[in-house]
């Protein structure tokens, strides 16, 4: 499944006020539950800074380069991308961490009890 997230992210690009790529994201093992792990992973400064969102909002905003020449390509990544972390991913999430420049991950647990998923950054002014 790691090649797979790879190849689905390359040219995968989050729409904000600046487009961010989408980047695969491995955590190792979980421990304490998906959202515990994710915020001693990515080492967040303050509980009040987490938000949870639906994986709606994420995929909704996911685009590539070729969608600014009329392409669609941006929906048949997108969705296969959900679907791969859908089918192969338990208890997926999706956390936002900071206020003006956000990083947002979309994270569940493998096969072996490691975390995996994507992450991207956004820009909110």
């Amino acid at each position: 499944m790691t090649e797979q997230i790879e190849d689905i992210c390359s040219d995968l690009f989050y729409l904000s006020e600046t487009d961010a790529e989408v980047r695969p994201f491995f955590g190792g093992s979980m421990q304490n539950g998906v959202r515990e792990t994710v915020i001693k992973n990515v080492d967040a400064k303050s509980e009040k800074t987490i938000e949870e969102i639906s994986l709606d909002s994420v995929f909704s905003r996911l685009k590539t380069i070729h969608d600014r020449s009329g392409e669609n390509e941006n929906v048949v990544k997108s969705v296969e991308l959900r679907k791969l972390l859908e089918k192969n991913l338990k208890d997926l999430i999706v956390l936002r961490f900071g206020r003006i420049q956000i990083d947002i991950y979309v994270v569940g647990v493998d096969a072996e009890g490691n975390l995996a998923g994507i992450r991207t950054t956004a820009v909110e002014t």
